[in-house]
Parts: structure tokens; C-alpha cells; sequence
């Protein structure tokens, strides 16, 4: 299973600023006032040689004073119940406040591995500050400035000891999970394809909650289904269901093969359904996007191709991935979606042997060659495909480091018009000969 570090404390620590530090992206809005993260934040972050999902969950608090608090609660305890780790990140400037106590009581009765990290640690008057923190009663402290990073290396290398190794199955089949945000229909097609009403399934977005690994093997078929539906046992978190089937899908996404991305076709393409395109394309699996509701929208002889144009836009750069349209409820290309998905299994599986890849490329990498950079030239001499999970490719040259992004789409590009990948994401190495 995957390892989720899940960052929870109340408004205004410091969450995003350490997410940020984590993930090294400047994604999450960061501003001084209390209750600024809105947006969705989960990135993948790697420390000493562990890769992770991280969760900043100051994104998922609702935007009003009296939903705030509750609100905050709630994540701590769906953090507590899926996170492999959780930081509960306090602020050394204010000392312990009445909603860090309620945070620690919850945690403290959780079997997770709780960090208390001191933020905003920026010069050494304030150590002393920071052992009032001791008294939350979760163990040891640790302290940090996550605007200038001091201390967050010592914090995650406690952090990873705690991760559970990836146990490879013996399962060769094949795994399939099926995602999208709540309620575009993702139980029904499994109904659909399975020809039983498995899941309870209700207009009500977020019926469903665990997931659930389903073995299906008819119409010449035979993989595993990873369900981010099925139903979950009632806890007393009336949660925050957004917040919820993201930690879900993310569990499900690490594991799968190849991810179905089901979106709504009346509401499109929205900005969670990207995060987790480009989440899918970073852990390098395998993508299809699956349009349902099909039925609903009115047609005429260009809808598909404007919409299927609407959608590549969005997921540019990596564009090269099969879309299907389906309608569910009216039995429409269900069986397609498992065609294409065993299509795009074997697209990110594909090895080519490498004189039929050098008797294609080099060819046209000599008709375009990199452009040259201060007088110096990158000479390609070779390209071979090396073993991975996903399709990998390295180019033997003179110079690497003058081979800049540009042309590395274009290689890409050139590998997908000539050999068959569409849905794998590719990774290009220019390397020295």
C-alpha cells in the first residue's frame, strides 16, 4: 500500500509552506492570513530513496468561521484513519492554543505515527520556546522552519522509518482502478461490467468509500478492478467527502496498472480531475479518461471531436491518452472502456528492440537535429530502451546537458507517432556516450 505523510494543525502554522518544502513545488497559495488554502494539495515527495504522497489538509476546510473548526476535526480524523504518518504541525510564535490541544487529544488516542512539528523555529531564542510543546503528550518534538527548511531533513528521516515496504504481490494480472471525483458513475459501470448491483448506488455524491479489489474474468477478460467506491463502515466522522475520496483515489492510483479516469460529461474536465491525471502520469501509469453521461448532452456531428479537443487542451502536455465516451445507464461502449484499458496495459508494457528503434529515430533526429548551443553540437550516436515499470528511452550523445526541454518533447513526440503508446507516459535520458 502506499505510504500517505498526511500534514494536519489548525489555520495559518505554516501547512503549505512545509507541503511546499515537501513536494518542492510553490503549488499551494501561501499568504499571513489565517484559512487561505482552498485549493485540492497532494503531491509526491521522495526522501532517501522513499517515494510518498503528502497531503497538505488546510486545502479541505470549508471557508466559514463556524464550519472552520468542525471542519478541522473532521480531517484529523480521516488522517488518522488512512494516513501512514501524520505531522501535526504547531506554531512556536503562540504557543499551545485551545484547538491544538483538541487536535492532540484526538491523535493521541490513534495507533498512527504522530510528529508534533515546531514551525516557524527561525532564530535559536526561541528553542526554549518550543519545549512547552512536550506537554501535548504525543512524544517527541520537532523543530523547524519550513520557510527556510531547517530541520526538515532530521524530521524526515524519523518520517520514512515508519513506512511500511511496498509487499510486491504475486498478482499478475493486470490492475484497473477505476477514479473520478464523486458521483460521475463509477459504481454503476462496475455494476454495469460485473452484472450486479455490488454497490449501493444513490444520486447522493460520496455514497461510497472503500476500496475494493474486484477479480474479473469473462468476455475474454482477466485483471483486477480496484473500486474506489464500496461502502465503508459508519464512523462518527461525518466527513469531509472531498477530502475523503482524494485519499482514497490516491491509495488506488499507487497501485493500479492503468487509472480510469471517469469524468461527467455534463460538468467536464475540472481542476481535481487534472491533479489527478498529472498525479497518475507522475507515478507513471498507465491513463485512459472514460466521458460518462454521454447520453445527456445534446448532439450533433462535432460534439466528440470538440469535446475530445477541449479535454487534450487540458492535459497538455501529455496528450497522447484514449478517451471514451460512455453512457452507463444506457449499456453504451462499457465493454470499450476494458478494451481500451488492456490496450493502454500493453502500450505501457511495450518493449522495442532497439535496432528497429535506431533504424527509426535516428533518421529523423539527424533531419533535426538539437540545436546547437554556443557553437557546440549534440551528436546522438545510439538509443536503447531500458527496463522499467513504463517506457523508458536513452539517447547516447556527446553533450547531454545541452539538450534542453524543448527537444525533449519533440522526441517524445517522434516515439509516439512511430510506435504505439498512447496512454503510457514516456521518460526520455539523454545520456553520455
Amino acid at each position: 500500500m502506499s505510504n500517505i505523510v498526511a500534514i494536519v494543525g489548525r489555520p495559518n502554522v505554516g501547512k503549505s509552506t512545509l507541503y511546499n518544502r515537501l513536494t518542492e513545488s510553490r503549488k499551494a497559495i501561501v499568504d499571513d492570513f489565517s484559512g487561505v488554502t482552498r485549493d485540492r494539495h497532494y503531491g509526491v515527495a521522495e526522501w532517501l530513496n522513499h517515494n510518498f504522497t503528502v497531503i497538505d489538509t488546510g486545502g479541505y476546510v470549508a471557508n466559514s468561521d463556524d464550519v472552520f473548526e468542525v471542519a478541522i476535526r473532521e480531517q484529523v480524523d480521516i488522517a488518522i484513519e488512512e494516513a501512514s504518518v501524520i505531522l501535526f504541525v504547531v506554531d512556536v510564535t503562540t504557543g499551545i492554543t485551545d484547538l491544538d490541544d483538541e487536535i492532540a487529544t484526538r491523535l493521541r488516542k490513534s495507533k498512527k505515527p504522530v510528529f508534533v512539528v515546531v514551525n516557524k523555529l527561525d532564530n535559536n531564542s526561541q528553542v526554549a520556546d518550543a519545549m512547552v510543546f512536550y506537554s501535548l503528550g504525543l512524544g517527541e518534538i520537532y523543530s523547524i522552519s519550513s520557510m527556510t527548511g531547517s530541520g526538515t531533513g532530521e524530521l524526515l528521516d524519523e518520517v520514512v522509518k515508519h513506512f511500511e515496504d511496498e509487499v510486491l504481490e504475486e498478482n499478475t494480472r493486470p490492475k484497473y482502478a477505476i477514479v473520478g471525483r464523486p458521483n460521475v458513475g463509477k459504481s454503476s459501470i462496475i455494476n454495469a461490467l460485473i452484472g450486479t448491483d455490488r454497490n449501493i448506488v444513490t444520486p447522493i455524491a460520496g455514497t461510497t468509500r472503500d476500496s475494493i479489489h474486484i477479480h474479473y474474468n469473462q468476455y475474454g477478460h482477466d485483471f483486477m478492478l480496484i473500486d474506489t467506491a464500496g461502502m465503508r463502515k459508519k464512523t462518527k466522522v461525518k466527513e469531509n467527502i472531498e477530502f475523503y475520496s482524494v485519499m482514497r483515489t490516491i491509495k488506488a492510483l499507487e497501485e493500479a496498472d492503468v487509472v480510469i479516469l471517469m469524468i461527467d460529461a455534463v460538468e467536464g474536465f475540472e481542476s481535481q480531475d487534472i491533479s489527478i491525471f498529472h498525479l497518475a502520469e507522475k507515478n507513471k501509469k498507465g491513463v485512459m479518461v472514460v466521458v460518462n453521461k454521454w447520453d445527456l448532452i445534446e448532439k450533433n456531428n462535432k460534439t466528440v471531436k470538440v469535446f475530445e479537443e477541449q479535454i487534450r487542451d487540458k492535459l497538455a502536455p501529455f496528450s497522447d491518452v484514449p478517451i471514451v465516451f460512455t453512457s452507463v445507464t444506457e449499456k453504451q461502449r462499457v465493454l470499450k472502456v476494458l478494451d481500451v484499458a488492456n490496450q493502454v496495459y500493453k502500450n505501457r508494457a511495450r518493449k522495442i528492440p532497439t535496432s528497429k528503434l535506431n533504424e527509426v529515430m535516428l533518421p529523423i533526429i539527424e533531419n533535426y537535429p538539437p540545436p546547437s548551443i554556443k557553437g557546440k553540437y549534440v551528436k546522438i550516436k545510439y538509443i536503447t530502451q531500458i527496463t522499467g515499470t513504463s517506457p523508458m528511452f536513452a539517447f547516447f550523445c556527446n553533450l547531454p546537458q545541452y539538450v534542453k526541454e524543448p527537444y525533449y518533447r519533440f522526441i517524445e513526440n517522434k516515439l509516439r507517432e512511430n510506435f504505439e503508446f498512447s496512454g503510457a507516459p514516456i521518460q526520455v535520458w539523454f545520456r553520455q556516450k
